[in-house]
C-alpha cells in the first residue's frame, strides 16, 4: 500500500472520491432524491442578470446560491426570488429551507427574511464568518 499526498490532484481523483461518499450517502439516506430547481432572470439579450438555484429533498429546501447582479440590487429582486424559490420548494412539499452565507454576503438580507442563524463558523476562512442559516417555510 502506498500513500501519496497530491498537491495538484486531478479532477478524475477528486470526482471519483466525491462519487463514492456520494454512493455511500444514498444507499444510506431515508431520502431517496434531490431535485435541482434554479429561477433565472434575462436582459433582452439573453444574458443572465439574476438568479437561484436550490435542491430539494425530504422536508427541505436547500439554497445554493442566489445572486442579483450589480446593477439590479437594490431594488428587491433578490426578495422577489427568494420569495419565489421558497414558494415553488413548498410546492414541493418542503417546509424548511437551509443555507450558507458567509459574513460579506448576505447574512442581514436572509435575517429580514425570516432566516435564523443555527449556527457560525468563526475564523472562516481566516477573520470572517460563515452562518448556517435556516427558516421554516
Amino acid at each position: 500500500m502506498n500513500i501519496e499526498v497530491l498537491e495538484n490532484p486531478a479532477q478524475e481523483l477528486i470526482d471519483y472520491l466525491s462519487k463514492k461518499i456520494y454512493d455511500i450517502n444514498w444507499a444510506n439516506w431515508e431520502v431517496s432524491e434531490r431535485i435541482p430547481l434554479a429561477i433565472q432572470i434575462k436582459n433582452n439579450s439573453g444574458e443572465v442578470i439574476a438568479g437561484a438555484a436550490a435542491r430539494s429533498f425530504g422536508d427541505w429546501l436547500l439554497l445554493d446560491t442566489l445572486w442579483v447582479s450589480e446593477e439590479l440590487r437594490g431594488q428587491d429582486i433578490g426578495s422577489n426570488i427568494l420569495a419565489k424559490i421558497e414558494e415553488a420548494g413548498k410546492s414541493r412539499g418542503c417546509i424548511k429551507c437551509f443555507l450558507e452565507t458567509l459574513s460579506f454576503q448576505a447574512m442581514p438580507f436572509y435575517e429580514k427574511h425570516g432566516y435564523k442563524v443555527q449556527w457560525v463558523q468563526e475564523g472562516y476562512p481566516k477573520t470572517s464568518c460563515q452562518y448556517f442559516m435556516v427558516k421554516q417555510l
